[in-house]
């Protein structure tokens, strides 16, 4: 009792209390991450145009389907969850079965919020992102958190489940569906970068004529310097290839010297036995 986390001393009829608070509280966080990354939408669309509009609709397009994707891995949990309880207490009440397993309580609790909060660090991250103000890593580092806050989930409704349970077999279902739907974050976060990179590196439009010379001149200093870097590392490579020969070639003569067998010692012509006399 003394090792328990200070933040979990609660009272035992509260703590089926806490469960449903906080699986109301995570599906109320999911619906408003929804309905952000909605109006997110409908703000790019009348505030950016082009390659970035393309690469924010698709990234927020990507944050919707993990959305929708978490919002059922909840209700799955939650239908599991009563099912355990059902099967479980016996005669006794809900809160009476949450507190006879405090422990295991208090891990599905904690999955519960991982997954709340994963979610609208999420949105709070694509709303950065298509604001400009933010980093692309930022959202696939909260993809990555979001699915192993979901499998924290899943490993303690997991627990108490029936193997045959339909439930355990749809909440599975729905964990895979919510890492495939991250791991299509990661994938258009990632092109989107690249493409945004991409055109800003080489959008020259509204450059004035000096200004151009000017870049143009920095970019073959560049080059010079790039080319001359990559001529010494080649020499350098070289030099290094050249010794790595000369070593491999020294030992590997000297272990044939020390593996070849030595001559066998010549050996005269054997006689032919005598034939054994009877006795």
């Amino acid at each position: 009792q003394e090792l328990r986390p200070k933040s979990l001393d609660i009272k035992q009829e509260e703590l089926g209390d806490m469960v449903e608070k906080e699986m109301a509280s995570t599906s109320k966080a999911i619906e408003d991450a929804v309905r952000r990354i909605e109006e997110m939408m409908s703000q790019a669309r009348n505030e950016s145009s082009g390659v970035k509009l393309e690469v924010n609709e698709r990234i927020l397009n990507s944050c919707t389907d993990l959305m929708k994707a978490i919002r059922l891995l909840v209700t799955t949990s939650t239908n599991l969850q009563k099912e355990i309880v059902e099967s479980g207490r016996g005669a006794a009440t809900t809160q009476e079965f949450y507190a006879k397993n405090s422990r295991w309580t208090e891990g599905l609790i904690s999955a519960s919020k991982a997954v709340g909060w994963g979610a609208t660090q999420l949105v709070e991250s694509a709303d950065r992102v298509v604001l400009h103000t933010g980093k692309y890593e930022e959202l696939i580092v909260c993809s990555h958190e979001i699915a192993a806050s979901t499998a924290q989930l899943v490993a303690a409704s997991k627990v108490k489940a029936e193997k045959s349970s339909r439930n355990l077999a749809r909440l599975q279902e729905c964990s895979r569906n919510v890492n495939e739907m991250a791991a299509n974050v990661v994938a258009s976060t990632k092109s989107g970068q690249e493409q945004i990179e991409e055109k800003d590196t080489m959008d020259f439009s509204g450059m004035s004529l000096i200004k151009l010379k000017k870049e143009e001149m920095e970019t073959q200093v560049k080059v010079l310097e790039l080319e001359k870097r990559l001529e010494g590392e080649r020499v350098r490579l070289g030099e290094l290839r050249k010794q790595h020969y000369v070593l491999a070639g020294g030992c590997d003569a000297a272990e044939d010297e020390e593996a070849r067998p030595a001559p066998a010692p010549r050996r005269g012509i054997l006689k032919k036995p005598p034939i054994a006399q009877k006795p």
